[in-house]
C-alpha cells in the first residue's frame, strides 16, 4: 500500500460545544470527500483503524501531572482546559489519547514498510500543546509524541517535522527547542496575534540552536509568497539536515476562506506544497512521511484540501477547482524583506 489513512468515528465524539470551530464536521467533511473522490476503492489508498495511545507514549513529551489533569477535567464532566478556547467534553481524554495512538500506528507502519506513507485524520490537533498545557484545541502533541518515539524507541536521531499550519506549533517547538535530534521548521502568519511565538529569531538554545526555523509570513499572504519561503528557506535547510523520517503538522487553515487563519492560500497551492514534501522525503529518506491533520477550519474546503493532499501522497489524481488570490503589492514587498531576515538568520546555521 502507499498511503496508509488512520481514522476512527470515535474522534467525533470529542465534543466542544456550540459555536466552536473545532468540530466533529471537519472529519466529517473528510471522509464524505475522500469517500466521493474514488481514492479509496483504489489500492494505493487505505483505511486503518488506529489503536489509542498508552500513558508511556504520551509521557514521552508530556508532564504526568498534566495528563492527570487532563483526565480529571474530563472524568468530571468536562470544561475549559485553558485560560481561553480549549475546550473538553466527558469523552475527549479517551479521544485524545486515540488521536496520538493514530500517529503511532503512522509511524509504524511507514517505519516497517507495511507504508510507504501515512496521514492521520484526527481530532483534537496537537501542536500548541507544551510539556504542561493545552492551548489553541490541543490536548495533547500527536506530532511531538511520534518524533519523540522515532527518537527513543525507535532509535533515530535526525527527525524533521515541519509545519505548515497557519499558526506557529510553540508546543513542538517548547517540546524540543534544545535538541539537534529534531529540526522544526515552520511556515506561519505573523504570531503577534496568536499564539505569541514562532518569531524569526527564534532559532533554538543550547544543542538546539540552529534546528528551529521560522519562516512568519505577513496576514494575507498568498501562494506565491508562501512557496518562495518554502523554496528558498525549507528546503535547503532540510535537504543539508538529511532526516531520517519527515513529519508533517498539517494544518489547512491557510486557505484564503478560513475563519481562523488569515493567510491567502488555495487548494493547488497546498497540492503542491505536499508535492515538494513528498519530493524532499522521496530524495532524502527513501519516501519515509508521516502527516497529523492540524488546524482547518472552513467546511466548504477542508475535505478538498485533505483529499488533494493524500491523493498526492497515494500517487493518485484529484482535480478540484479553486481560485488563487493575488496578494497586495504592499505584502509581497513586506514578504520579501522578512524572508531576506530570515535567510540572513538562519546563514548563521546554514548555507543559504
Amino acid at each position: 500500500m502507499n498511503t496508509a489513512v488512520l481514522y476512527s468515528s470515535r474522534y467525533l465524539d470529542h465534543d466542544t460545544g456550540p459555536e466552536h470551530p473545532e468540530t466533529p464536521d471537519r472529519l466529517r467533511v473528510i471522509m464524505e470527500e475522500l469517500n466521493r473522490s474514488g481514492l479509496l476503492k483504489s489500492r494505493k489508498c487505505s483505511v486503518l483503524t488506529p489503536k489509542a495511545a498508552e500513558l508511556t507514549d504520551l509521557e514521552l513529551v508530556h508532564e504526568t501531572d498534566y495528563i492527570e489533569l487532563v483526565q480529571r477535567t474530563c472524568a468530571t464532566g468536562g470544561g475549559l482546559l485553558d485560560l481561553g478556547d480549549t475546550v473538553v467534553g466527558v469523552e475527549s481524554c479517551d479521544v485524545a489519547f486515540l488521536a496520538a495512538g493514530a500517529m503511532l500506528d503512522a509511524i509504524s507502519l511507514v517505519a516497517s514498510g507495511k507504508a510507504r506513507n501515512a496521514f492521520a485524520i484526527i481530532r483534537p490537533p496537537g501542536h500548541h500543546a507544551g510539556p504542561y498545557y493545552s492551548l489553541g484545541f490541543c490536548l495533547f502533541n500527536n506530532i511531538a509524541i511520534a518524533a519523540a518515539h522515532l527518537l527513543h524507541r525507535l532509535g533515530l536521531n535526525r527527525v524533521l517535522i515541519l509545519d505548515i499550519d497557519a499558526h506557529h506549533g510553540n508546543g513542538t517547538q517548547e517540546i524540543f527547542y534544545d535538541t539537534s535530534k529534531v529540526l522544526y521548521v515552520s511556515l506561519h502568519q505573523d504570531p503577534r496575534g496568536f499564539p505569541g511565538t514562532g518569531f524569526m529569531d527564534e532559532t533554538g538554545e543550547g544543542e538546539g540552536l540552529g534546528y528551529s526555523v521560522n519562516i512568519p509570513l505577513p496576514l494575507r499572504a498568498d501562494d506565491r509568497l508562501y512557496h518562495k519561503g518554502f523554496d528558498q528557506i525549507a528546503t535547503p535547510i532540510i535537504q543539508q539536515y538529511k532526516p531520517q523520517f519527515i513529519l508533517v503538522s498539517a494544518g489547512f487553515d491557510g486557505h484564503y476562506t478560513d475563519p481562523v487563519g488569515d493567510l491567502s492560500l488555495s487548494v493547488r497551492g497546498y497540492s503542491e506544497i505536499f508535492s515538494k514534501i513528498l519530493n524532499l522525503a522521496s530524495q532524502i529518506c527513501n519516501g519515509r512521511l508521516a502527516a497529523a491533520l492540524e488546524g482547518g477550519y472552513c467546511l466548504d474546503f477542508l475535505g478538498k484540501m485533505v483529499t488533494s493532499a493524500i491523493a498526492r501522497m497515494a500517487g493518485l489524481s484529484y482535480n478540484v477547482r479553486d481560485n488563487s488570490p493575488i496578494a497586495h503589492p504592499k505584502i509581497r514587498k513586506r514578504s520579501e524583506q522578512i524572508l531576506s531576515n530570515v535567510r540572513r538568520i538562519q546563514s548563521s546555521f546554514w548555507q543559504l
